[in-house]
């Protein structure tokens, strides 16, 4: 049987001995909050930092992009795409709340010679219009995305108020919720689900499941130490997911090479928490 057009880019992306890919996410700067740029102020830097490091792929926008795609020869990460832009990670928020994918962003992943493209669904409380910008974005890019066999990774974000804050968005990680907004994902179309984790990690099969067979990988969130990182990351892998896309934690990490390795070796060769750790300490001796 004659794979999908979209598993050929797809062999780029996910490991062929393990099945599992990691996604460096260093698209935060299109979100235009300052606190996100703590680690990535010099992109063409962070990117030969992540070359170097030899994730599975990176995730950048259309504007930053080239700075991995110039890197020469074929032992580099993939490029995974982001087409969107929200603000709704402001603290205080604006009072106007958007979100809006490129138009043509399917013709520049192709360009760009991308392995995927990502794009948001987003339940805000309260704010039912960004989920229908989110739906119309998403079916304007499964069109062409289906035209040109571009692989689509939808990121389901169910959000809760952080009024202690003063503002902006936190995850909430229900695990009904998460449930709901990935099965939505599935029913548009996604090649690929991007998804938090529960609250409770025990449940995290029941995202798998209700995945039904789309490949699942869960997000990193904000900045957490090393061992809960690592402890989490084995846990989803053991629940089931094809692997994880992690932005924050590994980009304003100490030593972000060394991180990488080590949720290299986690996703690809089985390690365990405390021989990740290891090779950390390793690293810093």
């Amino acid at each position: 049987m004659t794979p999908h057009p979209t598993r050929y880019r797809l062999n780029r992306l996910f490991d062929a001995r393990s099945g599992r890919a990691l996604d460096v996410a260093v698209d935060h700067g299109f979100f235009g909050e300052p606190s996100f740029l703590a680690g990535i102020e010099d992109m063409p830097a962070v990117v030969a930092t992540l070359v170097e490091a030899g994730p599975d792929a990176v995730q950048l926008t259309l504007g930053q992009a080239r700075h991995l795609q110039a890197v020469p020869g074929k032992d580099k990460p993939a490029l995974v795409m982001r087409t969107d832009v929200a603000n709704v990670y402001g603290n205080p928020l604006d009072e106007h709340i958007f979100s809006h994918h490129v138009p043509f962003a399917i013709e520049e992943a192709v360009r760009l010679d991308a392995v995927a493209v990502c794009a948001n669904l987003m339940q805000l409380p309260g704010r039912p219009q960004i989920r229908e910008m989110n739906i119309r974005s998403l079916m304007a890019l499964r069109e062409q995305a289906t035209r040109y066999g571009m692989p689509l990774m939808i990121e389901p974000l169910v959000m809760a108020d952080n009024v202690k804050a003063g503002g902006g968005y936190m995850v909430d990680g229900d695990t009904a919720k998460v449930m709901t907004l990935v099965r939505q994902a599935v029913e548009l179309g996604a090649d690929l689900v991007k998804a938090d984790p529960t609250d409770d990690i025990a449940d995290y099969a029941k995202v798998i499941r209700v995945a039904g067979g789309v490949p699942v990988l869960v997000r990193g969130g904000g900045r957490v130490d090393d061992e809960t990182l690592l402890t989490r990351t084995v846990a989803v892998l053991d629940a089931g997911a094809s692997g994880i896309v992690y932005g924050r934690n590994i980009i304003q990490h100490a030593d972000p090479a060394g991180i990488t390795q080590a949720l290299m070796a986690v996703l690809h060769r089985g390690v365990g928490v405390s021989d990740a750790l290891a090779i950390l300490r390793e690293r810093s001796a």
